[in-house]
């Protein structure tokens, strides 16, 4: 019988993006070990499966009106994998912008000091401020990205399994702390990156870190379907998430995985009220802490379009709503305006939503109108779990793990998660050696991509 899984999306203050200016928001907390140790108690008391950490590595568009700077998100997991017992640490990495060996170190070192309770969000870095930052003055193409992130995973993962279990001896009659032939080089040599190996950390308690992704793109999909053991995605209606869940459940078995090999994990931001006129008024509430030209200006960027040209309270016109229709509209822009099409939403309308949920699916009710949605996405195969975003932190999450978690656990639809679960037992996903490191000890690895070529 399926179950649903559920992770906390923790970005800075909250996924509204006037969240910082609430009363009783700390606006500077981000930075403060104990405003993330708060965090994680929270979601672990609040039963979540786990705590995912979303990340980029520049400055956001607009920094002067939202939450700016972020931590390194492996260094908060290594803190908070001492002071959690059980839920889950996802963590995000770059594949453009970091090197496999310190990829695949830092996440085995997280698995064995959280007792596997580990995984790793792949991300291929999007933006030229982030191609900047490391000494470069353009952002590769989408197909370069993947042929790269490729590349890199399959160093990593390599590097993962270059120790065979039982290496370490430890013997200490004969002196033998090492069984030499259990330990061999990776050996990798790809397109982009190469690295000999062995890594420096012993076998994981995974082996592989669960495996996340998010890409929305045609090879990003395809890349998800091989290799993402989480498929991330922004959905904001049922058609839509039902269309990527079919889609991307169906490269996966034309890559030779099952159905239960990757799981599909749409965002959802919940704002809950005892009655649906009261989570209409918190929504309302949170929207006037929005510096008014700020959402035009974060949505004019994402659209590359001066949407000031546009009157608010009117319907945007259907010359500019059929983008979503064009597959050369980037896949974002495009989620956006089908939903303010289907919606008939104003301008101002769209700005308000996209304030509060970035495009991922809004839910504006009580707790049971929040339960009811992500039934039917669950039961109509939209999604196997949902990556919960919280509109203002850390209240928003007591708030949906008090109200929300149990009527679902209730409904016979979540299953507590338990203390001593390895990740991967938790989401019942697969143990087995890499195709990857098999391939390679017997000279049989062919990329994926077409333009990555493996010697």
């Amino acid at each position: 019988m399926r179950r649903m899984y559920l992770n906390a999306l923790v970005f800075g203050l909250g996924s509204h993006i006037a969240s910082w200016r609430l009363p009783d928001v700390d606006p500077l907390a981000i930075t403060r070990l104990s405003y993330w140790t708060d965090i994680a108690k929270r979601v672990e008391k609040g039963q979540f499966d786990s705590l995912f950490l979303g990340d980029i590595l520049a400055l956001q568009h607009e920094p002067k009106n939202s939450v700016s700077g972020a931590l390194d998100t492996v260094v908060v997991l290594s803190a908070l994998a001492a002071t959690t017992e059980k839920i889950g640490l996802i963590g995000t990495a770059s594949t453009t912008f970091d090197h496999p060996y310190h990829i695949a170190r830092r996440f085995a070192s997280l698995d064995h000091i959280s007792n596997g309770r580990v995984g790793w969000n792949i991300v291929t870095s999007t933006t030229l401020s982030e191609a900047k930052n490391f000494g470069r003055d353009v952002i590769a193409p989408c197909q370069e990205r993947y042929a790269r992130a490729e590349d890199v995973l399959n160093a990593v993962m390599a590097l993962w399994e270059s120790w065979q279990p039982g290496a370490r001896i430890a013997d200490k009659k004969s002196g033998l702390y090492l069984d030499p032939s259990a330990v061999h080089g990776a050996n990798y040599t790809g397109s982009y990156t190469r690295s000999i190996g062995p890594l420096t950390v012993p076998r994981s308690p995974q082996v592989k870190p669960l495996l996340a992704q998010g890409g929305a793109s045609e090879i990003g999909r395809s890349f998800a379907a091989c290799y993402a053991d989480l498929a991330f995605t922004v959905q904001s209606n049922i058609t839509g998430a039902r269309q990527y869940y079919r889609d991307i459940k169906e490269r996966a078995k034309k890559s030779g995985r099952h159905d239960d090999d990757i799981l599909v994990f749409p965002g959802i931001v919940p704002v809950i009220g005892k009655t649906h006129e009261e989570a209409e008024a918190k929504f309302k509430y949170l929207n006037s802490f929005a510096v008014p030209k700020s959402g035009i200006r974060r949505l004019s960027y994402i659209f590359d379009k001066d949407l000031s040209e546009f009157p608010l309270d009117k319907a945007l016109p259907d010359s500019f709503l059929k983008l979503a229709d064009e597959e050369k509209t980037p896949s974002r822009t495009r989620l956006i305006l089908a939903d303010a099409r289907l919606r008939k939403l104003t301008l101002k309308e769209m700005i308000e939503r996209f304030m509060c949920s970035r495009g991922h699916l809004l839910v504006v009710g009580t707790s049971e109108e929040v339960a009811d949605t992500m039934q039917e996405w669950f039961e109509n195969e939209a999604a196997d779990g949902f990556n919960v975003l919280f509109p203002a932190l850390p209240f928003d999450i007591d708030v949906f793990a008090e109200t929300v978690i149990p009527l679902l656990e209730k409904r016979g639809l979540y299953k507590y998660p338990q203390q001593g679960e390895l990740l991967r037992e938790r989401y019942k996903l697969p143990f087995h050696e890499t195709k990857v490191a098999h391939a390679i000890a017997h000279g049989q690895y062919i990329a994926m991509s077409s333009t990555s070529t493996h010697h």
